[in-house]
């Protein structure tokens, strides 16, 4: 008998229906719950296939240094990659990270660097740029690498149809590296376009991890506009709101990116009739205890 290894228990998570939070009109509300992951969030898929893709091109191998921009669940991902398959990983990401997930990523023997709030993700993307011009290290980059949203084109999308036996109408997901929106796409507009694809960015003024509003400059260049179908903006405290509904009202301990998913997951709702929607929970919500999110009086 062969035992599967940590790597093989990636992906295939669950997709649960809602019971008490309601859309009405005989729609359904399904969540994907990417916390399940042994990483804890979505990003081990792409993790994973950035490593395992640029292991298989020879351009990189055991033993080399890795440089990565995060904002922390990618950088999370990629540190128990390394740990598993033997590469030294740095991670630079903007010091206002929550604790848990800098522990997390040290935890795993990552290598911490951390630039400024005001420079933000778009200074720690500048920052390792120059690191590997500097020759420090081998980029993944998962911004530009097409690797990263392969992971969810031959994992998530097909995972979801199988799933939910066909009867998809609309999935919905948060738009931060567009990774996941992009592969899940790809794999719904070839299979079955007349599902809607449904992408997330936060509204002006609202900071919420893993949804971006990117400068055209920083704007990803696996993005493409024309796999989004709808685009929605979240609202900073709609976004909190939801996530704590998710965690008390169904039992689902998440995120604050994947409270802004259940938002819009519940305005496209009130629009449709007879849907089956489904929404990314990007990851688990011990990662924000520190922030104060989900303290007993808020």
């Amino acid at each position: 008998m062969e035992f599967p290894t940590l790597e093989d228990t990636v992906g295939n998570t669950p997709l649960v229906r809602l019971q008490r939070i309601t859309a009405g009109r005989n729609n359904t509300l399904l969540a994907k719950l990417e916390g399940d992951n042994p990483a804890g969030s979505v990003k081990d898929r792409p993790a994973l296939s950035m490593i395992r893709e640029a292991e298989a091109r020879g351009e990189i191998e055991p033993g080399d240094t890795l440089i990565e921009a995060t904002s922390g669940n990618t950088g999370i991902a990629l540190a128990m990659a390394a740990a598993i398959k033997g590469y030294r990983m740095v991670l630079i990401m903007p010091d206002s990270a929550s604790s848990e997930r800098k522990q997390a990523m040290a935890a795993y023997g990552a290598e911490l660097i951390t630039v400024t709030r005001r420079q933000g993700m778009e200074g720690a993307r500048d920052l390792a740029e120059r690191m590997v011009a500097e020759g420090k290290g081998k980029p993944l980059n998962q911004f530009a690498n097409p690797d990263n949203p392969l992971a969810h084109y031959r994992g998530t999308g097909p995972e979801l149809w199988r799933q939910t036996e066909g009867t998809l109408t609309h999935f919905v997901s948060a738009m931060g590296t567009t990774g996941t929106i992009m592969g899940v796409s790809r794999y719904f507009k070839e299979v079955a376009p007349q599902v809607q694809i449904v992408g997330l960015q936060p509204s002006d003024g609202a900071s919420i991890a893993g949804i971006r509003r990117w400068p055209e400059a920083y704007l990803p260049s696996i993005f493409d506009a024309s796999r989004v179908d709808t685009v929605l903006d979240i609202g900073q405290h709609e976004a909190e709101q939801h996530m704590r509904r998710l965690a008390r009202e169904e039992g689902i301990f998440a995120g604050v990116s994947s409270g802004g998913a259940l938002a819009g997951a519940l305005r496209i709702a009130e629009r449709v009739e007879n849907a089956v929607i489904a929404f990314i929970v990007c990851d688990r919500g011990d990662r924000y205890l520190s922030t104060g999110l989900f303290a007993p009086d808020v």
